[in-house]
């Protein structure tokens, strides 16, 4: 990723690699809307209290496998997931949805097919 945009992106992911809360909670718009595990997520304190639970519920690594930029404002980041949860490797797609001030205000992660 080498775009301005894609600063909030990085951060969040650096942030919730290493499970920074604070810091991947300040990367979100002020009504953010999360998709993650078939779940929605809507608003900051439903978005924070995700971001509590997975980054405590498994312990996992995250290698990055492509970041692709659609336009300035939309990126989809894949990331391969190896750890002790259920199947222990998954790639996940991350779809970001980033605001006028560069916030992510829409995050969806689904499995890659």
């Amino acid at each position: 990723m080498s775009t301005r945009s894609s600063i909030r992106v990085r951060t969040y992911l650096g942030a919730h690699a290493h499970h920074d809360v604070p810091t991947a909670a300040d990367c979100f718009a002020p009504a953010p809307v999360v998709v993650d595990d078939g779940r929605t997520h809507r608003g900051r304190d439903a978005v924070r209290a995700w971001l509590d639970r997975t980054s405590t519920e498994y312990t996992y690594t995250t290698t990055p496998l492509a970041a692709v930029p659609h336009d300035h404002r939309h990126w989809t980041v894949t990331q391969r997931l190896e750890g002790d949860f259920p199947g222990g490797t998954i790639d996940l797609a991350h779809a970001f949805a980033l605001d006028d001030g560069g916030r992510i205000a829409q995050l969806t992660i689904a499995p890659c097919r």
